[in-house]
């Protein structure tokens, strides 16, 4: 019997030891979890303070006007976003976007003008073989003919280039508008769908100064400013 109260007291022992060791592991990955958490809170504040000081160190060489409305609040904020670095990403394949439209819209207005270009060539050239068939007497004639359709075509290019000028405003517009709006919902302060001047000035201060932080390496992980 005593042998038997002895083995059942090593059990519960046993079972009372091994609860220890549990409720020491769960303690130590509990404390251990909090720990590191600190550790990564520590380090987001310090890159915060880094880029919101890098921040306001380049607002200094924007115009007055535009640095009376970046406050603290704002650059604040603006730091937060770029902490973990997606903002960089998404500013950088913005731009990227925007060069390849302004190319592509470029490369359509020159084929334009160089096909206006041909347009007048051969119509100079025409005019030119009918005067040189045509019999003086009749020259006035032909030539008063030639003036309409001179002045008709010049008409047609001018409508074109106005019809080209205005799509590629309404394009780049556009543009504006999507960059605006990504921005937006990626959580960067100041950025919202607008046509307001001085609030597209702004925006665009925003940008040089995300983009100078990206020259200049502010990224994640990097402490040099």
């Amino acid at each position: 019997m005593g042998g038997m109260h002895r083995t059942r007291a090593d059990a519960e022992g046993a079972r009372v030891a091994s609860a220890g060791g549990w409720l020491g592991v769960t303690a130590m990955e509990r404390y251990g979890g909090a720990f590191e958490e600190a550790v990564d809170g520590a380090r987001q504040q310090e890159r915060h303070y880094q880029l919101l000081s890098a921040l306001q160190s380049l607002v200094k060489e924007l115009p007055s006007s535009f640095q009376q409305r970046l406050s603290y609040t704002t650059l604040s904020d603006l730091a937060l976003a770029l902490l973990d670095g997606t903002v960089f990403e998404i500013v950088q394949g913005l731009l990227e976007i925007q060069h390849l439209t302004e190319k592509s819209l470029y490369n359509q207005r020159l084929r334009l003008q160089n096909e206006h270009r041909v347009l007048r060539q051969a119509l100079r050239q025409k005019h030119q073989e009918a005067q040189q068939a045509c019999r003086p007497h009749n020259l006035p004639v032909l030539q008063a003919a030639q003036q309409r359709e001179l002045e008709a075509v010049e008409h047609r290019i001018r409508e074109e280039q106005r019809a080209m000028d205005q799509k590629i405003v309404l394009e780049l517009d556009r543009k504006v508008a999507d960059q605006q709006s990504t921005l937006e919902k990626a959580g960067v302060a100041g950025f919202y769908v607008t046509t307001n001047p001085q609030e597209l000035t702004l925006q665009m201060n925003l940008l040089e100064l995300i983009r100078k932080l990206q020259q200049r390496g502010c990224q994640v992980g990097k402490t040099a400013l």
